[in-house]
């Protein structure tokens, strides 16, 4: 007989050492117990937790993103977790949407507090001059399509103290008609 068969035959004699668990008596007991509680309390409230996790990202995509419509995104979120998350898909497509028809209403396709954010930072002089000209550039341009909300006024009020002499813009005047 060769030598490497007497050394394969030797896992046939192991199923008499062969035990179904590492822990026996009371401590299999114990186990068992544990992992029940564990699978029947933290389980389902870990499942619910990433359900309402997942179901409010939409949002977060949206805020983190400046999207000019999140307060709506927010409502059909909170719509979806009623709806049992049916409604989800649609919030997390539109978080992800580039606004082109609200840019062409109303000049900007960001949300009215990623200005005020972007005015606090120009206060406190931690923007580039090129940062300062794109908000002063994005500000005439939703003011050419309307009326800016109070605290983009006061944004772009403060741009046009901080600009220097040279770059500033003509104070608007009302225009007298002539031959009066």
């Amino acid at each position: 007989m060769k030598p490497w068969r007497s050394v394969m035959a030797l896992p046939a004699l192991a199923p008499a050492l062969a035990q179904a668990s590492f822990l026996s008596g009371d401590a299999l007991d114990s186990f068992a117990n544990g992992l029940a509680w564990f699978i029947l309390v933290v389980m389902p409230l870990a499942a619910i937790a990433a359900f309402l996790i997942v179901h409010v990202l939409p949002e977060v995509i949206a805020e983190r993103r400046h999207h000019p419509q999140k307060d709506a995104i927010k409502t059909l979120c909170i719509l979806s977790l009623f709806f049992g998350g049916m409604l989800w898909p649609l919030a997390w497509l539109w978080a992800y949407t580039r606004p082109t028809l609200h840019r062409a209403v109303y000049g900007t396709d960001k949300h009215d507090d990623y200005y005020i954010e972007m005015g606090e930072k120009a206060r406190a002089g931690t923007l580039t001059p090129e940062e300062l000209e794109q908000l002063r550039i994005e500000l005439d341009a939703m003011a050419d399509k309307g009326q800016l909300p109070a605290g983009l006024r006061g944004v772009r009020a403060h741009l046009d103290e901080r600009a220097p002499a040279a770059t500033r813009p003509p104070p608007k005047t009302a225009k007298v008609a002539e031959g009066t």
